[in-house]
């Protein structure tokens, strides 16, 4: 060989290795930093909440203040009217804390008030729709019980945003842009949130001065100027107008819940959820189905890995929507559809070669949304969830405030045997859910938001890193599947799946909806990770949304702030 040659083959043999190398199955780079990370739906929210870690707040603080942001940027998807689900995970005790700050139904609104109206199923939009919203309250607890900066600093962002106006995200604008017609229905909505009279262009300025003053009342004066003061008097003078049945006691008695996780192990890993009224015990269900089948050597999206995640949810689905709801009021069996015995019982209905079509609840012995999580510095760990419900929820804005009110209700059943059934200050069974799993040094928050899709995500990312070895941003990325509007057989599923996969799982009978790449249909989720040992914190966010994990940046010596 000469030396040209030799050098030739030596060339060769580095440009493979640097291609091996650089040749990955996701698009983005997972964050690494011995600081905080702040990770959300749209980039600036992200970076108000690492502001406020640089400046000595709290995890909480910061996802308190990038809430806010989001308040402003994403008016359909999350903001004061609605409701807010949290898990804390405090580093120096190890212990985790829950939180529900789900709203309940006004006193008057029951099953038999809504059929003296005629009204034969639970109303999806609408002042009957609307519940207490209870993310006011679930900031304050959270708040007073972690928070290090003042409260009234938290909120400066999302006021200057609503001031100066945010340029409309494109993943935003593609929810907005189908709902001109629904916002058109209520005068307010439309005043307020089609400027122009018409939906906000992508990368246009879209300004909610009201909603600014809306926050400088809660910065100024706490959650008594949501529940007592002037924005309860408005949200009662709406509900009033719109033929509703809040009172000024069903805001002011309002209170958010503090709540034991509950969890499953899934091989190896400890997972968390919240507790019903929530639907996170349909992740853990879902997992422990999952558990009972060894992971498919094909790969994530291999047709038979998928068949058994795909049965495995419906069995789940079918289970949480049979026996979910409030547990003040019904006795929900928690313990039961958690048994590692029951999920054996349940697999034995998965035939490994044929989709089921039509799933039964097993039997017992005895929307939208804002995702966002953040670690801090210390290590500390909150995953966080808000919602309206629906896209801009019951469609009613509140006269001067500029937010919406949630259709949290629309879950609610009028069956009045239902352990979810609707009654006065009731809480209806709820999608958002926030996740968390840890395993050793390694703990995680993690969350995928959207409807019904939420539980099916968390055990798809769950398996994804557990079972594949994906770091956290390949598994956040990895093709997904979610539940059609049809159900049965009916499975919405990306384009990334191979054809071979999809050609395999139709022949076994699913019928498969094929989306694009990446389509927010499979929900928008962020990830924190933090290793105790080393003090290193990693961040990831989902391609699917507007969003990134940001780092805090540290104090640089010599620096002029």
């Amino acid at each position: 060989m000469t030396m040209r040659s030799g050098f030739v083959c030596f060339l060769c043999a580095v440009a493979a290795v640097s291609l091996a190398a650089q040749d990955r199955s996701y698009g983005r780079s997972v964050v690494s930093t011995p600081y905080g990370i702040v990770a959300t739906t749209w980039v600036q929210a992200s970076q108000a909440g690492a502001r406020i870690l640089e400046q000595g707040g709290s995890a909480i603080d910061a996802a308190i203040a990038a809430n806010a942001v989001l308040n402003v940027s994403e008016p359909m998807t999350n903001g004061m009217g609605g409701d807010l689900f949290a898990i804390y995970w405090d580093a120096k005790s190890g212990k985790l804390y829950g939180l529900n700050a789900s709203g309940w139904a006004p006193q008057a609104l029951t099953i038999d008030h809504l059929k003296a109206k005629g009204t034969t199923s639970m109303p999806q939009t609408g002042i009957d729709s609307v519940t207490v919203p209870g993310m006011v309250d679930g900031w304050t607890k959270l708040h007073d019980r972690w928070g290090k900066l003042p409260w009234r600093e938290l909120f400066q962002p999302a006021i200057f945003y609503a001031d100066h106006g945010v340029p409309v995200p494109e993943m935003i604008h593609d929810y907005w842009a189908p709902l001109d017609t629904e916002l058109r229905a209520n005068a307010e909505s439309r005043r307020v949130f089609l400027p122009n009279d018409k939906v906000p262009t992508t990368g246009q300025l879209f300004f909610d001065p009201e909603l600014a003053n809306t926050l400088r009342l809660i910065a100024d004066h706490g959650e008594d100027a949501f529940y007592k003061g002037a924005i309860a008097q408005a949200i009662l003078k709406t509900s009033a107008e719109q033929g509703g049945t809040m009172t000024a006691d069903d805001l002011a008695q309002y209170s958010a819940e503090w709540v034991e996780p509950i969890h499953t192990t899934y091989r190896d890993w400890t997972v968390y959820e919240l507790p019903p009224n929530g639907d996170g015990m349909a992740a853990l269900e879902m997992l422990n189905i999952m558990e009972q089948f060894p992971p498919d050597p094909a790969g994530p999206h291999s047709p038979g890995e998928l068949h058994t995640r795909i049965e495995a949810m419906k069995l789940a689905y079918a289970d949480v929507k049979n026996y979910d709801g409030d547990p003040r009021f019904s006795k929900i069996p928690v313990d039961q559809l958690l048994s590692k015995s029951f999920a054996a019982t349940r697999a034995k209905a998965i035939d490994p070669a044929k989709a089921n079509c039509t799933v039964a609840p097993g039997a017992l012995s005895g929307s939208d949304t804002t995702y966002l999580t953040v670690v801090d510095s210390d290590g500390n760990i909150l995953s966080f969830i808000q919602s309206n419900y629906s896209s801009f929820g019951s469609g009613i804005a509140v006269d001067g405030m500029g937010f919406v009110l949630q259709n949290r209700g629309g879950l609610f059943s009028l069956n009045p045997q239902s352990p979810n059934a609707l009654a006065g200050r009731k809480r209806p069974l709820h999608t958002i859910i926030p996740g968390f799993m840890q395993r050793g040094d390694e703990h995680i928050g993690f969350g995928i938001m959207g409807g019904w899709n939420q539980p099916l995500a968390h055990a798809q990312f769950v398996s994804n890193f557990v079972d594949y070895h994906l770091n956290i941003q390949a598994a956040m990325e990895e093709p997904r599947f979610t539940v059609n509007a049809k159900l049965g057989c009916n499975i919405v599923i990306e384009s990334r799946v191979t054809q071979a996969s999809i050609d395999t799982l139709t022949k076994m009978g699913h019928q498969l909806e094929v989306r694009k790449e990446y389509t927010t249909a499979m929900g928008r989720g962020q990830v924190v990770l933090h290793n105790s040992a080393t003090g290193i914190n990693y961040g990831a966010s989902d391609p699917r949304a507007d969003g990134a994990a940001i780092p805090e940046l540290p104090k640089f010596p010599g620096a002029q702030y």
